[in-house]
């Protein structure tokens, strides 16, 4: 996908949060480590609702804000599609997912944070702040609720 306006940058962020459910349901009926397999199932779950809020964000978002250019996208190397889902998910344990979890959003964190840095309108920036919240607040969310699991 290339990524030209804000509009962009939210549907890649919907479909990375898809792409990573997709792929930890397929890894899930692939791993026997039962941990791994449940944790994989719920962080599934929990990206399916992401892409969903992420969705309300254009939605809710001002039209001129939406096609405002983004120019420095492609300094950032963002997340690929095909490296979310390579396979090595199935094969790995409860921890390693997790890590691999927080990974993957720490670079669409990162993407924001950086974007509105550069950001020269108001409304663009405001718009990328609130996206960066709600990408913060879920992932630590998700870090209690995967911490939970782990302690069981």
């Amino acid at each position: 996908m290339e990524i030209k306006t804000f509009e962009d940058i939210i549907d890649w962020t919907r479909q990375m949060h898809l792409r990573l459910a997709e792929c930890l349901r397929e890894s899930a009926e692939q791993n026997s480590n039962e941990r791994a397999c449940a944790l994989m199932d719920y962080v599934a779950s929990h990206e399916i609702a992401l892409a969903t809020a992420v969705s309300e964000f254009e939605k809710q978002a001002e039209p001129n804000v939406l096609q405002t250019r983004i120019y420095d996208y492609l300094e950032h190397k963002p997340v690929i599609p095909d490296e979310i889902c390579d396979g090595r998910y199935a094969s790995m344990g409860f921890d390693d997912i997790s890590q691999g979890i927080f990974a993957f959003h720490d670079q669409i964190t990162s993407l924001y944070d950086t974007l509105i840095g550069k950001a020269e309108i108001e409304g663009a920036k405001s718009l990328l702040e609130d996206l960066l919240a709600h990408e913060q607040h879920e992932a630590k969310q998700l870090a209690s609720q995967i911490g939970r699991m782990n302690d069981l």
